[in-house]
């Protein structure tokens, strides 16, 4: 998410964008009132001698096929909004782990947290492990990809397959100009996060100047966070989480990644991390994710890159029945 709610949060600026056009519910948080397409199980971790809770959703198969799918979240996502992916994966066959990262929606958002995609993906092996899941095809979207890459490198046994949906991390953005900015400032910046705000910085970057009913649900769940006496809270955590994306690239340990991969890139994707923050006569020369997608896959050991023609940041929402075509052929393929 950046300025708006998370990726949004940290890369829109705030001038110039209208009040809400009507009261945004308090969701919580936690989501504690936004309602989850399956259970929300939890799962206990300490951090800084303090107890937080990941929760996730582990969807069985009517018919298993005896394999099983992990989809990470983007950061201006959460599990739910993977619901339309996770239920075409369910019925083809596919047991389906969706978690909430520490740091975002359902989950804890520790204030003593010194979030590092190698903390995430250590949760996130072990919350596997704790549901019996030695080996899975992860699937990562946008700040889920950068994730899904690091989980990759650390526990390549644990990897069948890694799909990267639109990735982050594939580009050191400080190569291109981009410069640091500190947890303070980021911070300052999402508490300023609403669902103008949001709505905006998707519009424009996620969905190609477009926009469609369907996705004002997902915008209301971000905008709902924000509100009530936990604001400070979840701005908190998405400015220390878009402080690492900015701090833990990628994209020199492209490498690494040994695993099967796929890259499932939307060609209409104009997403190009820190944009906002990098100085203007910079910005031109900040690469979107579909022209760094096409060599990063070069770097990769065992890569293949599927694009996605006429689709932006978030081809499993904008085209949930082509995406899961796609997405259920890749996983089909031969391992």
């Amino acid at each position: 998410m950046a300025t708006g709610a998370a990726l949004a949060l940290a890369c829109l600026p705030a001038v110039g964008i209208a009040a809400d056009p009507v009261a945004v519910p308090e969701l919580g948080p936690n989501l504690e009132r936004f309602t989850y397409p399956w259970p929300v199980q939890t799962m206990t971790f300490d951090i800084v001698g303090q107890p937080a809770t990941m929760a996730f959703m582990d969807i069985a198969p009517a018919r298993p096929n005896g394999r099983s799918v992990v989809l990470l979240h983007g950061k201006n996502f959460c599990g739910a909004t993977w619901e339309s992916s996770a239920r075409a994966l369910a019925n083809a066959g596919y047991r389906v782990l969706v978690p909430d990262q520490i740091g975002f929606c359902k989950s804890a958002k520790p204030r003593a947290a010194q979030y590092s995609f190698e903390m995430l993906a250590s949760f996130t092996r072990r919350l596997m492990e704790a549901r019996g899941i030695g080996r899975a095809a992860i699937v990562g979207h946008s700040f889920g990809g950068m994730l899904a890459m690091r989980f990759a490198i650390l526990y390549p046994e644990a990897v069948e397959r890694l799909v990267l949906v639109n990735p982050l991390g594939l580009k050191d953005r400080s190569e291109e100009g981009l410069p640091y900015v500190d947890v303070d400032t980021l911070w300052a910046g999402e508490r300023k996060a609403s669902y103008a705000s949001i709505k905006a910085y998707q519009q424009q970057n996620y969905y190609h100047g477009t926009w469609k009913p369907a996705y004002d649900r997902w915008v209301w769940m971000l905008a709902g966070m924000y509100q009530g006496a936990g604001r400070d809270a979840v701005a908190l955590a998405q400015a220390k989480t878009s402080e690492m994306i900015k701090t833990q690239p990628v994209a020199h340990e492209l490498y690494r990644l040994k695993p099967p991969t796929t890259l499932l890139i939307g060609t209409l994707d104009r997403t190009a991390f820190g944009r906002a923050q990098t100085p203007p006569n910079l910005r031109q020369f900040l690469e979107a994710i579909p022209i760094v997608a096409k060599k990063a896959v070069t770097q990769m050991p065992n890569a293949t890159l599927v694009p996605l023609d006429g689709l932006g940041h978030s081809p499993q929402v904008e085209d949930p029945a082509r995406f899961e075509k796609v997405l259920l052929a890749t996983l089909a393929a031969r391992r």
